[in-house]
């Protein structure tokens, strides 16, 4: 049986491959690699025997598969990227839940106001400079900087309480997920962002593995 060290790394090379696509316009191989991209990480956790609340990280990776497939086809119609928009804000809440019901079996005592000046200055500077330019989207799109930042917080207080390396592939995991999500949207509603199809999907499939390691070492 393949272990999930093995699929860790069929997941590492994978995402080499797809980033190559991207850095060398290959639009083809973008659009059919992208689906692929999670599975190995989905079927890892799936395996895991070491990890209680698997279960709820299986909900956080299966949103973010329908995201990555529902945001191919935003060419077709916006709608896509509005369902996608839902998918990814699903998994994050799934990602809360699952931070969430770790620190509840966290020892020792957690500090509530860590980080929530930091975190309250990126969502206060984020949505400063993306609501004159979102529109109809207004509302969604702050429902949805509210929700991850809310998730790289409870990341953040989890941090405090799990053993190294797992504490640091949580918090440079949540970060990474944040940094992706960011790009996008000042791609996206902003201004363009030199590279920023590389520099979205890096930071993003950085992110997964990164709490996905967290969780199942």
């Amino acid at each position: 049986m393949i272990s999930t060290k093995s699929l860790l790394r069929i997941f590492i090379l994978l995402s080499i491959i797809y980033l190559s696509c991207i850095l060398f316009n290959s639009a083809t191989w973008v659009f059919y690699l992208k689906p692929l991209l999670l599975l190995p990480l989905i079927v890892a956790v799936s395996i895991s025997t070491n990890f209680k609340n698997k279960n709820i990280l299986l909900c956080a990776l299966a949103f973010s598969w329908f995201g990555d497939i529902l945001l191919l086809f935003v060419f077709k119609n916006a709608i896509f990227f509005i369902l996608g928009l839902i998918a990814f804000l699903t998994a994050h809440i799934f990602y809360i839940f699952l931070f969430i019901k770790e620190i509840k079996k966290a020892s020792g005592k957690i500090e509530i106001r860590k980080g929530l000046i930091l975190i309250a200055i990126y969502l206060s500077t984020i949505l400063l400079f993306l609501i004159p330019h979102l529109g109809g989207l207004t509302i969604p799109v702050i429902i949805y900087a509210v929700v991850i930042s809310t998730m790289l917080y409870i990341a953040y207080l989890l941090s405090f309480h799990w053993p190294k390396p797992a504490s640091i592939y949580l918090l440079t995991g949540a970060i990474s997920f944040i940094l992706s999500d960011s790009i996008l949207a000042f791609d996206k509603f902003y201004q363009p962002v030199p590279m920023s199809g590389f520099l979205i999907m890096a930071t993003y499939l950085y992110a997964q593995l990164a709490l996905v390691k967290s969780c199942i070492g």
